[in-house]
């Protein structure tokens, strides 16, 4: 089915303004063109902070749009002792992954602030409970005039990188995966979070134990498995039609209409959660939304970040993701950038990458790093709530 409304978004597409925000893909003093892409056109719809410092290294952060408004929002908050990376990729439109960027990281921050400044496993998942709740509270709110805001959801992939250990927390099929250097000096991939996405068995045979009684929790539908026929990923925040009987769809909305009411939560808000104390050997970290992922696998990221500079690395790996999305649709990048917004979603979706440099000397050493708030396609960098600890 993707095909033939791929070849007709071929047919319909119209050249994007190439000046349309102010540069995106040229936002920062380490602008120079990525040595794989020769052409003179830019991507309007790339944006990209090339090489940023934090508390034990560097980082880069690079987002594309394909949505008509972008789904996806992100964040990285840099504090004297510790990196955060949020990655929330939305689904239905944009309003949770709005909302988990605004408030998580507060949620957080408050739940540090009564732990006297320690990080745990428990105060992450807390944060997470609380953005939760925040979210389904607006729903409640808002859906007697805005009912659809009951079927807008998002991924939340969340890093924190604390005196030396690395905490990750993960709702949905966004991924981290770390670079670490093996056998013969070589860079291995090592996938630090579980996707929960129904197309892997482990995720349908979950679903089945959680809802013995529900021979439709999961449905093949037009070749992929979704859950309840509607939706791929088995956790997220929001999603309050799949979690809560009082926000259900009524058959008006036949995308989302359920034929029978829930008895229980359809989706969960439970993360995932892994810590590791971060060894000599740890080289970097790759935080990115699916769209990322259904183009490169594991070891092909690293192995990019491992063989190329620094400075660019997230907008070389969204690239490259991008030349192999035009490839499988026998187009060249260069004609994808011509592609307006949108109509893009057609070719590849919404992606963002936060890769984390992870330097050893810095960890040991308390070097001095702005305290600072960048947000996923926004100009703008304020200071970061970590100095409130």
């Amino acid at each position: 089915m993707f095909s033939w409304l791929a070849r007709i978004a071929l047919a319909c597409w119209r050249p994007v303004s190439r000046y349309a925000r102010m540069n995106k893909d040229y936002n920062n003093s380490n602008s120079e063109e990525l040595e794989e892409d020769s052409s003179s056109l830019r991507d309007s719809l790339l944006w990209c902070r090339d090489l940023e410092k934090h508390s034990c290294g560097d980082f880069s952060f690079a987002v594309v749009q394909a949505n008509e408004i972008i789904e996806d929002h992100s964040q990285v908050e840099t504090g004297k002792d510790a990196i955060f990376v949020g990655v929330y990729d939305g689904h239905g439109g944009p309003d949770a992954s709005r909302f988990i960027s605004d408030h998580l990281f507060q949620n957080l921050i408050t739940g540090l602030a009564r732990a006297n400044g320690t990080i745990s496993e428990d105060i992450l998942r807390n944060a997470f409970s609380a953005t939760e709740d925040g979210f389904l509270a607006l729903v409640r709110r808002s859906c007697g005039i805005k009912p659809l805001i009951a079927a807008i959801g998002s991924c939340c992939l969340v890093g924190v990188i604390w005196r030396g250990t690395l905490y990750v927390a993960n709702l949905g099929d966004s991924r981290a995966v770390i670079g670490y250097l093996g056998r013969s000096n070589k860079i291995v991939a090592e996938q630090l979070t579980r996707d929960h996405n129904a197309s892997i068995e482990e995720v349908r045979q979950e679903l089945r134990s959680l809802h013995p009684d529900d021979s439709h929790i999961v449905v093949m539908k037009h070749g992929v498995w979704r859950i309840k026929g509607i939706i791929q990923v088995s956790r997220s925040i929001g999603d309050a039609y799949l979690k809560r009987p009082e926000f259900s769809l009524d058959p008006s909305f036949p995308r989302f209409h359920l034929s029978e009411p829930i008895r229980r939560p359809v989706l969960t808000a439970e993360p995932s959660l892994c810590t590791r104390v971060l060894q000599p050997s740890d080289k970097f970290l790759i935080f990115a939304s699916d769209g990322l992922w259904e183009h490169l696998t594991n070891q092909q990221a690293v192995e990019i970040v491992s063989n190329s500079p620094r400075a660019g690395i997230a907008r070389r790996l969204i690239k490259t993701a991008l030349n192999e999305a035009a490839r499988k649709r026998e187009m060249r990048y260069d004609d994808l950038k011509k592609v307006d917004k949108g109509i893009r979603r057609f070719f590849h979706d919404d992606i963002t990458v936060v890769v984390i440099f992870i330097d050893q000397e810095s960890l040991s050493t308390k070097m001095p790093v702005p305290e600072q708030s960048v947000k996923g396609f926004a100009d703008s960098i304020g200071p970061s709530n970590f100095n409130i600890l």
